[in-house]
């Protein structure tokens, strides 16, 4: 039996930036999927749940805090790693990507090789390895990406009514 190609699912509602981020990880040999609104991304997940989510705080239809918050209060999709990713400044976006329950996030812009290494990391962390021990020599030390530590199964935030951020 060989070993499952991860399942990753970006979503961001610029074109070209998704249809880029979707080149680079189908490069990397990650199987990807897309989708550029809050309720698209929601529906993919749920009828084939993607081993990790790549998910834009900006969107069209519902917020990624939103659709994260979504996901984990789904039996389906409550343990898929989240990495939410944004151009918005300070500390706000991060505390508010943790209670929605996101595993990581990263600041628009990144260097494709920050987007790549957090990727597989989640996926290390997911799968149970030792990340001291799958780490690889690329993963960035700066201020650019945070990991958080697991999700609690069904967070309670204060974005209960899905308005924009």
């Amino acid at each position: 039996m060989g070993i499952m190609t991860p399942r990753i699912l970006i979503v961001d509602d610029d074109p070209d930036l998704l249809e880029l981020l979707r080149f680079a990880l189908a490069a990397e040999g990650f199987s990807v999927r897309t989708a550029a609104t809050g309720p698209e991304a929601l529906r993919k997940a749920l009828r084939t749940p993607p081993d990790l989510v790549v998910l834009d705080l900006l969107l069209p239809g519902m917020n990624g805090f939103s659709v994260c918050e979504q996901l984990r209060l789904n039996p389906a999709t409550a343990f898929i790693p989240v990495l939410m990713m944004t151009v918005l400044p300070g500390e706000f976006p991060h505390l508010v990507g943790v209670e929605a329950g996101a595993n990581a996030y990263l600041n628009k812009p990144f260097r494709m090789e920050e987007l790549v290494s957090c990727v597989r990391e989640l996926l290390r962390e997911q799968s149970g390895e030792s990340a001291l021990l799958g780490a690889s020599p690329e993963t960035p030390a700066g201020d650019a990406m945070s990991v958080f530590p697991p999700p609690p199964a069904a967070p309670e935030t204060f974005l209960r009514s899905g308005s924009q951020a």
